[in-house]
């Protein structure tokens, strides 16, 4: 099974941008964390960054071409990115929402996600060990357990 892990601008700043908000771990120490639980759960994450709308987008297409699931950190694009939802529910393959800080205890603005709608789940207000629920959540949602 391969998932895609998909994360938006400003997250190639973790460990240097507002710690005091987003931790101090960088997201290559957060991805290569994520992989080996990947691993002994018996899946492979590919693990991509851009601070760039178009290329996130494309990247939702290529999922949907061979990848069980998605996760995905939008960054600020989950308050405004009519472009990435529309590409999320054109996609025929399940994406969890991640979000370092609880985005609902920060500025008003946060609190709307335009993709949340799209998702079968969010997970928000965890720091790092966001990414790890989110593997969780999605290989219980593929392998069809119950809840």
């Amino acid at each position: 099974m391969k998932l895609m892990v998909l994360n938006g601008p400003n997250l190639n700043r973790l460990g240097k941008r507002e710690p005091h908000i987003y931790g101090h771990k960088t997201l290559e120490q957060i991805m290569n964390s994520l992989e080996s639980i990947a691993r002994e759960s018996g899946c492979e994450i590919d693990a991509r960054q851009s601070n760039h709308e178009g290329e996130l987008i494309d990247w939702i297409h290529e999922a949907a071409e061979g990848y069980s699931g998605l996760i995905l950190n939008a960054g600020a694009y989950t308050h405004y990115s009519y472009a990435i939802r529309d590409a999320l529910a054109g996609v025929d393959i399940p994406a969890i929402e991640v979000h370092l800080s609880n985005i609902y205890a920060r500025e008003s603005f946060r609190h709307t996600s335009v993709i949340s709608e799209v998702t079968i789940g969010q997970i928000s207000g965890f720091g790092n060990i966001g990414y790890e629920l989110a593997l969780k959540g999605l290989l219980h949602y593929l392998k069809g357990e119950e809840n």
